[in-house]
């Protein structure tokens, strides 16, 4: 699985532990972080001694990470995105926020919002099962209107 990891400032300790507390099932899978999440994910995970997984770090959401993430759902290049976001907090780029969960609904992928989501995710059934395929609604005929 390609499982995008971002958290927020205020957020970033409740991403780490839940990653610190899954690292042995998150070692066998590809993580995609933004900037400073990525190196926290990298620090957690070599703490727990697991092996190092492969983890790709992208730039800092504010400088375009989220947007990055954004273009790898699009391209169906991501299976899961798991992003701890601040709901108290204004962000400078919360349009970027917004269009990354955006496209995490209109490409289907499953999103966790905050812990217990996640929680739910890894320890579905489906989260181990290479043969489940989630369904991407056919926008052909949105994309062939006329204008």
């Amino acid at each position: 699985m390609r499982i995008a990891l971002v958290a927020h400032d205020n957020r970033k300790e409740d991403l780490m532990q839940w990653v610190g507390h899954n690292a042995e099932v998150l070692s066998a899978h590809e993580l995609i972080c933004t900037g400073t999440t990525g190196k926290l994910v990298i620090n957690t995970l070599t703490q727990k001694e697991v092996p190092l997984v492969n983890v790709k770090r992208l730039k800092s959401g504010p400088l375009g990470g989220d947007q990055e993430l954004g273009a790898r759902i699009a391209n169906d290049k991501i299976d899961i995105l798991v992003f701890f976001w601040d709901p108290m907090a204004a962000q400078p780029h919360d349009p970027d926020i917004k269009a990354l969960l955006r496209l995490s609904v209109l490409y289907n992928i499953p999103t966790a919002c905050n812990r217990s989501t996640a929680d739910y995710i890894i320890s579905s059934e489906l989260f181990s099962n290479p043969e489940y395929k989630r369904i991407i609604k056919d926008y052909s005929k949105y994309i062939q209107r006329e204008i």
